[in-house]
């Protein structure tokens, strides 16, 4: 037998009606059943939550279509959270929480309070915090969220980077304050994990997340529905202990222990069952987690790039197309100014809609046949069409000629390795600073 908290016997209306929308409707954005998704994936077992995420996405095209007409033709959730699919996700689980409620609130009039409801309630989302604190968290710990800026966004002018990018590099640049918020991060979710700890870890969580929230919003960072739903979530928990949080904050009084997560397991296989599970949750979760992270922080860093062509940054010397040699003009957009290549990927100072573009720059990806001495560009990882293909030379250590063709155009160029230095790459820190620099 479970031991609820003694609670109010009797609430009052509005606050059945209220706790009936928000069970529904964070019952839903939780759905713990899909909570082992990526693991079920990873061991080939993911039918047996597919049929979920296909209803799901079912039931979103259907309203969207029916109801919310957010936009014809919807864009599934993938580097973006903010798509239009994730906006018709939302409209409906707001949607199916308020007819729940009413429907709910008429077939269930007579009950007086749902403290055993809310306890489970409460106690799920407090672990769906945890999850998510660990997730975001360990990965800034290994700094592998926000890397450190290449050399191609170094030699993108601040004024072409989109608000998104520049925060992206702020983060990046500096490991330790990305590793010191993956440690806050890390240290909200151990404090949620225990019961005695768990108002701390919520407030901590909220002051995290609120942070990550504002950054979202402030820097249109396309992860604004999910970090408002983290920070609501935080909000939810600490709305049950409203009293005690005035009390001790802002009346300077003494505060009542927290109620809202003591239960009494009577049976000791209850009481075997719940910390087996909190172990299962740490080990499967946690422990999975960090360890997926530190083998693609190995793997990062394991192999150093040995191609035939030295990575860098090379001005275009010479840019002969149909044998016409194109100067270096400013004006013209279209001819290469400078190259960058790094590892497997690079991108060209140019207009040419050819390419992949991005923050006035041309990306690509390519491969190198250092027997057949070819160089092929592709658009991307993704989409691995053919852009252009090359032969290349390397008559001296920083000199590169290609020779191939672009569309229709025999295209000849000469790389030139550029010493261009960026004083950002200095990580300059100094604890004696005479002037404002």
């Amino acid at each position: 037998m479970i031991m609820y908290p003694s609670c109010d016997m009797n609430w009052p209306l509005w606050k059945r009606i209220l706790f009936r929308f928000f069970f529904i409707f964070l019952g839903l954005y939780m759905s713990p059943w899909s909570w082992f998704d990526s693991l079920l994936y990873e061991i080939k077992l993911s039918w047996l939550t597919e049929w979920y995420s296909n209803l799901e996405d079912w039931a979103v095209r259907f309203a969207n279509a029916k109801l919310f007409h957010i936009k014809e033709e919807l864009v599934q959730v993938s580097g973006s959270g903010d798509t239009s699919w994730g906006w018709a996700q939302l409209s409906l689980f707001l949607f199916l929480a308020a007819v729940g409620c009413i429907i709910w609130s008429i077939l269930d009039r007579k009950r007086k309070s749902y403290n055993k409801a809310d306890y489970w309630l409460c106690l799920f989302v407090r672990y769906y915090i945890a999850l998510f604190a660990f997730l975001y968290g360990i990965i800034k710990l290994f700094a592998l969220q926000m890397t450190f800026p290449n050399p191609s966004l170094l030699a993108t002018p601040l004024g072409d980077l989109l608000p998104m990018r520049l925060s992206w590099m702020f983060m990046g640049y500096s490991t330790p304050y990305q590793v010191f918020s993956g440690v806050m991060e890390i240290l909200a979710g151990i404090l949620l994990l225990s019961r005695r700890t768990a108002t701390f870890g919520t407030m901590l969580a909220t002051g995290v997340f609120v942070n990550v929230m504002m950054m979202n919003l402030s820097y249109d960072i396309p992860v604004k529905i999910f970090s408002m739903r983290l920070v609501f979530m935080c909000l939810f928990l600490l709305a049950h202990e409203y009293k005690r949080i005035v009390s001790f904050f802002l009346m300077n009084k003494q505060a009542d222990a927290c109620s809202t997560y003591n239960v009494q397991f009577e049976k000791k296989w209850m009481k075997i069952t719940r910390v087996a599970l909190k172990i299962v949750f740490i080990g499967v979760f946690v422990g999975w987690m960090f360890y997926n992270t530190l083998e693609n922080y190995k793997q990062l860093h394991a192999v150093q790039y040995d191609g035939p062509i030295p990575k860098g940054i090379y001005n275009v010397d010479s840019y002969v197309l149909n044998r016409d040699t194109i100067p270096p003009l400013i004006t013209d957009t279209l001819r290469w100014q400078d190259i960058i290549f790094e590892e497997g990927y690079g991108s060209i100072k140019t207009t040419d809609s050819l390419f992949r573009k991005r923050y006035g720059r041309a990306y690509f990806n390519y491969t190198i046949d250092s027997v057949k001495h070819s160089l092929k560009f592709v658009k991307s990882f993704a989409d691995t069409s053919l852009l252009l293909s090359f032969k290349y030379e390397i008559p001296e250590s920083n000199t590169v000629l290609l020779r191939g063709k672009l569309r229709n155009d025999s295209l000849y160029v000469v790389l030139r390795k550029s010493n261009r230095h960026f004083q950002l790459t200095e990580r300059q820190f100094h604890w004696l600073s005479e002037s404002n620099r």
